[in-house]
């Protein structure tokens, strides 16, 4: 009888003018990359709030990914600084509650990055894959 394989559930968070189109460039390809992410488009990876991670969590995801335009190229010109500004400390909030911090991916990918998005989603993917899935008591 075969183990059966941990598949991590993924809620990505993604930028409608970079991050995106990135994935939809990836999908147009037809590069490779686990069914596991369920992709949510947001106007700017700075409405990203805590809360909604946190949230996020608390319904059941085992990871979350926010992945927004490169520093500089915004089209809010600084949504993605508002990002950059938040993580760390949402970072901080996720351990205090008892959720890794390595459960968050926060990364850059531009609408011409297709390889780039497909590849972190493996990455990302197979890092949790080593890790339990997440349960929480909240």
């Amino acid at each position: 009888m075969s183990e059966q394989v941990y598949e991590p559930k993924i809620v990505g968070f993604l930028c409608n003018w970079c991050s995106y189109a990135g994935a939809d460039l990836a999908g147009a390809a037809r590069l490779k990359y686990p069914p596991n992410v369920k992709i949510i488009r947001v106007p700017c990876s700075g409405r990203v709030s805590p809360e909604l991670v946190i949230r996020t969590f608390r319904e059941g995801a085992d990871g979350v990914m926010v992945l927004g335009c490169h520093i500089g190229d915004c089209h809010y010109a600084t949504g993605n600084h508002r990002t950059a500004r938040r993580m760390p400390i949402l970072r901080a909030l996720l351990e205090f509650t008892g959720i890794e911090s390595d459960r968050l991916l926060v990364k850059w990918v531009s609408s011409s990055e297709g390889e780039l998005f497909a590849q972190t989603v493996r990455e990302f993917t197979e890092k949790l894959r080593q890790m339990p899935p997440l349960k929480l008591d909240i």
